[in-house]
């Protein structure tokens, strides 16, 4: 069997390292990982999530930050890539409204350097993980792909709306395939600590309060992670247009409050809440129309939070 070669950036994530699972699983790739195991949460975090990767002959990983493009070019001389999966990023809308310039440069010139890297090098597959945050605040809903997303509200959501115009412009101009994928708060094995499923669960079986912020009716697409792996999966192997954006999620909605009932069953406990004013940058609902992805990647999301929820909790705490 040839095996073919695949970046994936961000590999030793939440959602990079569930594709690397499925990558490694199938036996006909050799994975190289770029991630830089910044502080933004405790690297060992990440440690964990790449151990049983680290045994595989297939697998090979490089400290880097996508900002270095020097050592960028290094990686790309050693090994001619067949697909680039884009998932590193400086993550979270509230964060970067602290630190906007460091999300532009991550966010923005990373993609940059790694579409370079691909044009220079004739790579012609390019995912990148973007996110339902580009929608800003769309009155309409569900969210579907051809809707206008330029009145994003943080600093985050513009790096991403930012990402698939450069995207299609690599597309445009210098044939390479780019399948950009919004994804829908994405949940699951894994989870990262500053996401409110992982908190809340944490705070909660402390018996610590939770900080509730609004009055609990924002509502969010939460996407299973085993949902969100098919759906990037049959983004490496998409070849029906030279650009196209897909909506990952759920295409339901819950509130705030019902998923912290949701937790609370799970757990078995009551949540102390603490209520706080609206914050910033956060958008009232996200709700993922799947329609195209359904059609064009044969997307189909099997696991509800219902189900979820109780899959997650069972994870969390068996990993404390």
């Amino acid at each position: 069997m040839t095996q073919k070669n695949i970046l994936v950036t961000g590999g030793a994530g939440f959602i990079g390292s569930h594709l690397v699972d499925r990558l490694l699983s199938e036996g006909s790739w050799h994975v190289t990982v770029v991630d830089d195991f910044n502080d933004f949460y405790p690297p060992a975090i990440k440690r964990a999530n790449i151990a049983d990767h680290l045994k595989s002959e297939n697998y090979r990983l490089i400290e880097a930050d996508i900002r270095d493009d020097e050592k960028l070019a290094e990686i790309f001389g050693e090994t001619k890539f067949d697909v680039i999966a884009h998932l590193a990023a400086r993550a979270g809308v509230r964060p970067s409204l602290s630190e906007p310039k460091l999300y532009m440069e991550t966010n923005i010139n990373g993609t940059v350097n790694l579409l370079e890297l691909a044009r220079e090098h004739g790579i012609k597959q390019f995912v990148f993980g973007s996110s339902s945050s580009v929608y800003g605040i769309n009155e309409k809903v569900p969210f579907a792909e051809d809707d206008r997303i330029f009145q994003p509200i943080s600093p985050y959501a513009a790096t991403k709306a930012a990402g698939e115009l450069i995207c299609h412009t690599y597309s445009h101009l210098y044939d390479i395939r780019t399948v950009c994928l919004r994804f829908f708060t994405v949940f699951g094995a894994r989870q990262r600590p500053d996401l409110a499923i992982h908190k809340f669960s944490k705070l909660i079986s402390e018996g610590k309060t939770i900080q509730v912020f609004g009055d609990g009716s924002s509502r969010r697409d939460y996407t299973y992670i085993d949902d969100i792996i098919e759906g990037v999966r049959a983004a490496i192997d998409y070849d029906k247009s030279i650009h196209e954006v897909f909506n990952l999620g759920e295409s339901q909605t819950v509130t705030l409050s019902e998923l912290i009932e949701l937790i609370e069953q799970s757990l078995d406990l009551h949540a102390i809440i603490d209520r706080q004013p609206w914050q910033p940058g956060d958008v009232p609902a996200t709700y993922a129309d799947i329609t195209k992805s359904r059609q064009l990647l044969d997307y189909n999301p099997k696991t509800k939070i219902q189900d979820g929820i109780p899959k997650f909790v069972e994870w969390f705490l068996n990993s404390r």
